[in-house]
C-alpha cells in the first residue's frame, strides 16, 4: 500500500473533475487518489468511471458538507498521510515529494501546507491559504501573501519552510494517526473554518503545523461557494465563534468571545451602508445559531489550551487602522 491518500471531496462538481483531475492523476504516482461524492446529481460519478478507471470512489450517501463529507469518507482510507484537496486545484510536478520528505523524517510535523498560487492569475498568491497560516489575538485569521482581501503577489519572499498555526482547507496535509485522534473536523461546522479548528486542536495538543514552498498547487477559490454568496458570510461568522468557544484559554475565553460579537456588528452596519442587506442578516442568523450550539461547544473543550496561539495582536489595526496590508516578518 502506497504510503499517501489523495482524496477529493466533490458534491456536483463534474466539470472541476474534468478539469483539474487531469493533473493529480499525472503528478501522484506516489499517491493512491480517492474521490469522496458527497451525492452529487450530476454526472460526476459517470465521468470518473469513464474517464479516470485508476481513482477510486467513496460514495458518501448524503450531502454532508465537507467536515463530515471528508470525516465519514476517510474513515475507509488507510494510508499514512492524507492529502486534503480541493476539486479546484491544479498540482504541478513533484508536489509530494516534499511532502513526504517532511513527514518522514521530522515525526514531530502533523499537518503540512504547500504554496497556494491563484489559479486564475498565477502570479499572486491565492485566498485560501496562500503562504500559510496564523492567527491574530482575537481569532481573526490571515496568511503570509493575504492579509484580508488584500493578497501579494508572489515575488519569492516566501520561498522558505516555516512552521505556520493552521493550513488551508484547500490543501491540506495531515498524519492520519493524528487525524484520527482528533476525530477529524468537527461536524458542526458543516464549511469554513473547520480545517483551522482543526489545527488549533492539534497544536493544543502539541503538534507542529508546517509550510513549504517546495510543493506547488493552484487554486480557483470561490468555485462551491463564492464570496457574494450570504450563506457563506452565516458560516464563517458562526464557525469563527463556535471555534473561539472551543480552543481559547479559558481566562480569554468570554472577554474575546463578547469582543467580537460587538465586532461582527460593526461589520454588519458595514454591510448596511454597502446595501449588502442579505449578509447583514446572515450574521444576525449566524449569532443566534452560535447561542444555540454554545452549550454543545463548551463541552468539546478540553483541558490543554495553549496561551501563545497567536501571533498578532489585532490584524484589524493592522489593516484598516495602520494601513498594513502586507504580512510582516
Amino acid at each position: 500500500m502506497k504510503k499517501i491518500a489523495v482524496v477529493i471531496l466533490n458534491w456536483n462538481g463534474a466539470k472541476l473533475l474534468e478539469q483539474f483531475l487531469p493533473s493529480v492523476v499525472a503528478y501522484s504516482e506516489e499517491a493512491t487518489i480517492y474521490v469522496a461524492d458527497n451525492a452529487s446529481t450530476d454526472t460526476s460519478i459517470e465521468i470518473i468511471e469513464s474517464k479516470f478507471p485508476q481513482i477510486t470512489i467513496i460514495k458518501n450517501e448524503g450531502n454532508y458538507g465537507f467536515a463530515k463529507g471528508y470525516n465519514i469518507a476517510l474513515q475507509q482510507v488507510e494510508e499514512d498521510y492524507y492529502a486534503l484537496v480541493n476539486s479546484d486545484i491544479e498540482v504541478t510536478e513533484n508536489w509530494l515529494a516534499p511532502i513526504l520528505s517532511i513527514f518522514d523524517n521530522e515525526p514531530n510535523i502533523g499537518i503540512i501546507q504547500p504554496k497556494i498560487l491563484d489559479y486564475k492569475n498565477k502570479a499572486y498568491f491565492e485566498y485560501a491559504g496562500a503562504a500559510g497560516g496564523y492567527i491574530d489575538q482575537f481569532g481573526y485569521p490571515y496568511c503570509r501573501g493575504r492579509m484580508f482581501d488584500t493578497l501579494e503577489k508572489d515575488q519569492g519572499q516566501y520561498n522558505d519552510d516555516v512552521d505556520i498555526f493552521w493550513a488551508s482547507g484547500a490543501c491540506l496535509f495531515i498524519r492520519k494517526d493524528i487525524y484520527r485522534k482528533l476525530n477529524g473536523f468537527d461536524d458542526d461546522f458543516f464549511a469554513h473554518q473547520e480545517e483551522i479548528d482543526l489545527c488549533w486542536r492539534a497544536f493544543n495538543l502539541g503538534y507542529t503545523a508546517r509550510y513549504t514552498s517546495k510543493s506547488v498547487v493552484y487554486h480557483v477559490g470561490g468555485a462551491t461557494l463564492n464570496e457574494g454568496n450570504p450563506r457563506k458570510t452565516f458560516l464563517n461568522f458562526r464557525n469563527s465563534l463556535l471555534m473561539l468557544t472551543k480552543n481559547l484559554p479559558e481566562r480569554k475565553l468570554f472577554i474575546i468571545l463578547f469582543l467580537r460579537l460587538c465586532l461582527d456588528g460593526l461589520a454588519g452596519i458595514q454591510f448596511i451602508l454597502k446595501g449588502k442587506f442579505k449578509h447583514c442578516w446572515a450574521i444576525v442568523k449566524a449569532h443566534f445559531a452560535f447561542y444555540g450550539l454554545i452549550n454543545k461547544n463548551l463541552k468539546k473543550r478540553n483541558s490543554k489550551k495553549r496561551s501563545d496561539y497567536y501571533r498578532s495582536k489585532s490584524i484589524v489595526y493592522q489593516y484598516f487602522v495602520k494601513n498594513g496590508k502586507v504580512f510582516e516578518p
